[in-house]
């Protein structure tokens, strides 16, 4: 956490024009390699035919490669106000790690997403690993505490309660913020299958405003920093 500061926010001369259609087009890319990496753990093709996609897939990665940074993603934003995130592990666009998950604000102050987790998130036999599980909510819980991405946060302290295992597939989240302590900022948020009123995991975090992240220090549309 030490290492952040408002310089850990890259200024670029992008449209948002621009950064809209790049996300259309590698969030296409990024689409078909999530694909790619379920189809991957299901196949029961013969060996020959592995080999054969293995070539295609190391094909693609040497495409790719021909012109690609060696520095991590980053937070980057514009003078039009717009900010992207693409490497992000929980929404970035460009990240076939992350689900992605689309986060809704309500006018109830609850923030709400659903999400599918499928085979490629798995941790007991047909569920949801709970460490992907904890990574969601922290973004969840982090996003909220931004108070719709008005302030931005870190992660302080994260606890979590395991009530269920959930099935892999539709899973339903949601997040509030419960207190507000200077620049500490209460969460609690659940998370559960999609077809389920009951919570497999209950969460209540602890997040902080940095110090140096005053008013007009970081970029608009930026919240939180997990």
């Amino acid at each position: 956490m030490s290492s952040l500061s408002s310089a850990s926010f890259v200024l670029s001369d992008a449209s948002t024009a621009s950064i809209v259609e790049s996300e259309q087009v590698h969030g296409a890319l990024a689409d078909d390699i999530r694909g790619l990496v379920d189809v991957a753990i299901r196949t029961q093709v013969s060996p020959d035919v592995v080999a054969e996609a293995q070539e295609l897939v190391r094909q693609a990665a040497r495409i790719l490669a021909e012109d690609a940074d060696d520095a991590p993603a980053g937070v980057h934003f514009n003078a039009e106000g717009r900010s992207w995130n693409w490497g992000n592990a929980v929404v970035g666009i460009r990240n076939a790690i992350a689900p992605p998950v689309v986060l809704q604000w309500g006018e109830d102050g609850i923030v709400r997403s659903e999400v599918d987790l499928g085979v490629a998130y798995e941790g007991p036999p047909g569920c949801v690993h709970g460490g992907v599980s904890a990574l969601i909510l922290d973004h969840l819980m982090g996003e909220t505490a931004s108070a719709a991405h008005t302030r931005l946060t870190v992660t302080g302290t994260l606890t979590l309660r395991y009530e269920q295992p959930i099935p892999l597939g539709r899973v339903r989240m949601q997040a509030q913020i419960t207190e507000e302590v200077g620049r500490k900022v209460t969460v609690t948020a659940q998370i559960s299958a999609a077809n389920s009123d009951e919570p497999g995991i209950k969460a209540q975090g602890l997040f902080i405003i940095p110090s140096w992240a005053t008013q007009g220090s970081v970029p608009s549309g930026v919240g939180s920093l997990d």
